[in-house]
């Protein structure tokens, strides 16, 4: 949520700035703002809208300048508009602002700061910030942050700058994610590598309590005691144009189409010579998983969907019993947790709030933790035990898809070793699976090809205000993930059911037309299916089945059936999702909305 950047160096920062937020506009925003220190002070401009507001008025209206910060706000405290946006200001506007995240006791601070004489002019919790640092500001704007850094509670992520130190800022590390992109007479800060990439590849990471205290000739940081903390940039291999769409209408596409070179990254270089999974940044021993009497997942969103399936093929496979949480509740129940289980925690970013608060929960009760995540050097990777990387490259579009399959690989591999040390798989089953998953990206590549059938579906339920789906066992992970990648973009509602289920309650939902998508690829299940597509046909459902190849029985009671190829049951999610995910990419473009940018979402959830 919200994009950071700042500069100072020898360009016109205005001209990094903007192009900076466009790389993350991804994170999902609602207003646009930027401020730069040139040869006549602080200037600034602040639109509520897209960033292409904000970029067609400095157009007309530029502004100079070699220093400055930029933010795309998504709105927490106060709705979205000009008064809200980022920066903010005190008084005499010669201080901005800049802030992702929650100043959580903004309140007693404003309160304190309004029987000082201050005035607030909008009714976000960012506004108290610029008016502590103006409270504090002594002539050197590094002690005033430390001052301001004792003084607020809560997530932030905060970039400042004073038009009486041309020449330097200040960047704030708590809880939101912050990268210094090192340059060459000139500095970065951002929320995000892409914003960097294209001035500089060498970044590293600011720790929480951290700040960073920023000029075009060097960068230096310090801890909560004032002490300079060594930082060690790390190379950046990705290359820009891997965040671009790269010839596609939006990056979802883009990145549906990735699905198979991501899954061949993600377990191709992690097998060795004699065809053995080998987990580099995994470090557990085999008698270290034997000692493990229960697995968490703790994940949001689509990581859970993944850690459902998760469950399903670590149970199967390694017979631990696994239980799958919702990050934001893990904590607050109590969960039965200790220094036998191990936690799995699930996050694309690396940086979900929520999924990193379960990961320090865990942490605190004594278990092993183990993050899934695509981004090297995040929050959640550095504090965990153990990393599998996904090697998905960037994912752009706020819908998630090829984190998602990337993500289903990683489970299956994780399931596979732990079977293997436990030995509660053969070898044959083991390598087995292992080449049904490479092969599953050549038949990605395929079904790929041609996209015809998602279309007509998408025709079909472009207008209509609800859609239900349907599954039975691991189906039933993939009819959620489908649900969801449909509600984000197209705004249709869409819930997904246990097939079995529907008639405890569900069924009531079905009247005459109703579009109905159910997933059969279990095949000890079909039969079960078949009834059950029969109960929502006899209330008048349209019903479009997605079944694998030589099922006939599904076809001789649905109206429509898209058919994927036969691959083993435990890894079907990995080739069944992928036609939700189109039909949900195509009934959003035929609506007319915002594939890569759904309202009111954001890629990077850093609140709680």
């Amino acid at each position: 949520m919200c994009g950071i950047v700042g500069y100072v160096g020898k360009l016109n920062a205005q001209n990094v700035i903007i192009s900076g937020l466009e790389k993350l506009e991804y994170r999902g925003y609602d207003s646009a703002g930027i401020a730069v220190i040139g040869k006549d002070g602080m200037n600034s401009a602040k639109f509520k809208g897209r960033l292409s507001v904000l970029a067609k008025y400095l157009e007309e209206h530029p502004i100079e300048g070699t220093i400055g910060i930029g933010h795309t706000r998504w709105a927490t405290h106060g709705v979205p508009s000009d008064e809200n946006a980022h920066p903010h200001f005190n008084k005499d506007k010669t201080i901005a602002v800049i802030h992702n995240g929650i100043i959580e006791n903004y309140l007693e601070l404003k309160a304190m700061l309004l029987e000082k004489g201050y005035e607030f002019r909008s009714q976000t919790d960012t506004e108290v910030v610029a008016h502590l640092f103006d409270f504090y500001y002594d002539g050197d704007l590094l002690q005033t942050a430390f001052k301001v850094e004792n003084a607020i509670r809560g997530t932030y992520a905060i970039l400042a700058i004073h038009q009486d130190s041309p020449n330097e800022f200040v960047a704030l590390r708590c809880e939101a994610p912050l990268v210094i992109g090192y340059g060459n007479g000139e500095n970065f800060v951002a929320s995000d590598i892409p914003a960097v990439l294209e001035y500089t590849r060498e970044v590293a990471f600011l720790e929480n309590g951290e700040i960073a205290h920023v000029t075009a000739n060097n960068v230096t940081v310090y801890n909560t005691k004032k002490e300079i903390v060594h930082k060690k940039p790390f190379t950046v291999e990705w290359s820009l144009d891997a965040a671009t769409k790269g010839g596609y209408d939006h990056f979802m596409l883009k990145e549906i189409h990735e699905q198979p070179q991501g899954i061949r990254d993600t377990i191709n270089n992690r097998i060795d010579g004699k065809g053995y999974i080998k987990l580099d940044d995994i470090k557990l021993t085999k008698e270290e998983i034997q000692k493990f009497d229960k697995i968490y997942i703790v994940a949001c969103g689509t990581a859970y969907h993944a850690g459902c399936v998760g469950k399903y093929a670590i149970e199967k496979l390694a017979k631990i019993p696994v239980v799958c949480d919702i990050a934001s509740e893990f904590r607050y129940r109590d969960p039965f947790v200790d220094n036998k289980t191990l936690v799995i925690l699930v996050s694309q970013s690396g940086e979900t709030a929520d999924t990193l608060a379960a990961l320090r929960e865990a942490r605190r009760k004594g278990a092993r933790i183990l993050s899934i995540t695509n981004v090297v050097g995040s929050s959640i990777a550095r504090e965990s035990d153990d990393v599998f990387y996904t090697w998905a490259g960037p994912e752009i579009a706020v819908a998630s898809t090829k984190a998602y399959t990337t993500q289903l690989v990683a489970f299956y591999m994780i399931a596979l070793t732990l079977a293997l040390a436990k030995n509660t798989i053969s070898e044959r089953t083991y390598f087995m699976l292992i080449d049904q998953i490479k092969q599953a990206a050549d038949i990605l590549e395929e079904m790929l090809k041609d996209d015809t059938q998602e279309k007509e579906v998408a025709e079909l339920i472009k207008d209509k205000n609800a859609l239900f789906y349907l599954g039975r066992g691991v189906d039933m992970q993939t009819a959620k993930e489908m649900a969801l990648k449909l509600k984000e973009i197209s705004y249709i509602y869409a819930e997904s059911f246990a097939a079995g289920e529907l008639k405890h309650g569900p069924i009531a939902l079905i009247e005459n037309g109703t579009p109905v998508i159910a997933i059969s690829t279990q095949e000890p299940m079909i039969e079960k299916m078949v009834s059950n597509i029969q109960e929502v046909k006899a209330r008048g459902a349209y019903v479009i089945g997605i079944a694998s190849e030589g099922d006939n029985l599904i076809s001789s009671v649905c109206d429509k059936v898209i058919y994927v190829p036969k691959i083993d049951d435990l890894l079907a999610p990995l080739i069944s999702v992928v036609p939700g995910q189109l039909i949900a990419y195509h009934t959003t473009c035929l609506k007319g909305l915002d594939v890569d940018k759904p309202r009111n979402l954001a890629k990077s959830v850093t609140v709680e």
